[in-house]
């Protein structure tokens, strides 16, 4: 799998979990007009949500780094296989003028 494709879904998940959050913030508020002992329950269950929202975000940003990672070593195994040095992964092409002389 590509790696835009991961970080692309990673992305996506990301969103879910955000706005997943809003509606159900929205959806307790409403509650908590209508009955306010439901409020403190309504609270905890809307932290432990999002809390594991966070933690889902972060699996998948270490997921999607790793799956990075992998696809970098795959591309350098076929370059050196093809007899081209590969690239470290820091390496980075700055084209044109950048501020200073070399």
């Amino acid at each position: 799998m590509h790696p835009v494709a991961i970080a692309g879904a990673a992305a996506g998940r990301l969103a879910h979990y955000a706005v997943s959050g809003v509606v159900g913030g929205l959806i307790i508020r409403g509650a908590a007009r209508r009955l306010p002992e439901v409020k403190p329950v309504a609270r905890k269950a809307l932290v432990g949500g999002l809390a594991n929202g966070i933690v889902a975000g972060r699996w998948l940003a270490s997921a999607a780094e790793e799956a990075r990672l992998k696809a970098g070593d795959v591309v350098a195994e076929a370059r050196t296989s093809l007899g081209e040095e590969a690239p470290p992964p820091s390496a980075v092409t700055i084209e044109g003028n950048h501020g200073h002389e070399h």
